[in-house]
């Protein structure tokens, strides 16, 4: 498949996004306009997991901000080694989806992908990465910098599995493409990717949203000034974006997100359910977010529609739960730091 076909078709992509209506290219104006052009121009494609975000602006210029500015700006760190680290994540979290993309930009960039049992495949410097940021062992040796960037792309995907669980489905190729020409197709993607030459340069995304101070669990970002401004201002708009929420309904995902050990719950819902709060209307915005939060696989259409918000809400309510997830995910990869202090439930906006 060429790049230009594969485009096409990545752009026919966006009616696979579920629950949500997207803003199309054309028709999009303001701060919706700014972040797909800077998509365009960075990834040769208007990538679905971000402008699935498109409703509700803010939230789709942060989730683009920290994408952008943790895996695709050029840093201290290499591509190679932050596609191992956005592969491992989606595999620890069950993102088909992203596996199959950031797969695919690994086997391109080094010959070996990832293996769904054993994880990252690759030299031994890929392996510990990836192995680190699965949680299954301890940080390689890497100086202060590499650190923080290399947590900036695992919080970044720990974000993004949740909320492309929710809203897209297993593969980004659309079901049209025949079995015979999938390969080419990903190899295509990859190519689009990682097209070779100097990565963009760092920085261009932060204009999108107003700066703001590092949350204290997120101050492991320090050390790489350009991932602690993104994640920063990412947060931020997130947080504000969700201020409607009932405090019903936020303290029960707080309270849950912070006594959460990391693992998966298990295949049944049932554990949720001791875990909402009284009102009808709380518990089934507290039902999606619980599990967009701890188990977004197991997010179905019953539970979306059962939603009792508008799309900006959703969108909204939905990325706060994943970061707030993500947040604790990588809080427990790096001992904790800040985050008693950061996400203890406090009293939300009505």
């Amino acid at each position: 498949m060429a790049p230009a076909a594969l485009r096409f078709a990545l752009r026919t992509a966006l009616r696979q996004v579920r629950h949500v209506p997207v803003v199309r290219p054309r028709a999009a104006t303001g701060l919706v306009r700014s972040v797909y052009r800077q998509v365009e121009g960075d990834f040769g494609m208007l990538a679905p997991p971000v402008a699935l975000h498109s409703a509700q602006p803010q939230v789709l210029a942060a989730a683009w901000t920290m994408l952008r500015e943790t895996l695709v700006a050029r840093t201290a760190v290499d591509r190679t080694t932050k596609e191992a680290v956005a592969a491992a994540v989606s595999l620890r979290n069950t993102c088909p989806y992203c596996v199959e993309v950031h797969g695919a930009a690994l086997q391109h960039a080094t010959g070996s992908g990832v293996d769904p049992a054993g994880g990252v495949v690759g030299d031994e410097r890929l392996r510990a990465i990836g192995s680190w940021v699965r949680g299954a062992a301890p940080a390689p040796p890497l100086d202060d910098a590499e650190r923080a960037e290399l947590l900036g792309v695992a919080l970044t995907f720990d974000y993004l599995n949740r909320v492309v669980n929710v809203f897209l489905p297993d593969s980004p190729l659309p079901s049209g493409i025949p079995g015979s020409a999938r390969e080419r197709a990903r190899a295509a993607l990859s190519n689009l990717m990682l097209p070779g030459g100097r990565p963009p340069a760092a920085g261009r995304a932060l204009s999108l949203l107003p700066r703001a101070p590092l949350p204290d669990d997120l101050a492991w970002a320090r050390p790489a000034g350009g991932t602690a401004d993104a994640v920063a201002r990412a947060s931020a708009a997130i947080e504000a974006a969700a201020a409607g929420m009932s405090d019903a309904a936020r303290t029960s995902v707080r309270t849950a997100v912070a006594d959460w050990d990391g693992r998966a719950p298990g295949i049944s819902r049932g554990w949720v359910e001791p875990l909402l709060p009284e009102s009808a209307e709380d518990r089934a915005v507290a039902r999606l977010l619980l599990l967009t939060a701890l188990s977004s696989s197991q997010v179905d259409e019953q539970v979306a529609t059962e939603f009792p918000g508008g799309a900006r809400e959703l969108i909204a309510w939905i990325a706060w739960a994943a970061l707030l997830a993500a947040r604790r995910q990588i809080a427990l990869i790096d001992g904790g730091a800040g985050w008693k202090k950061t996400e203890a439930p406090r009293e939300a906006k009505n």
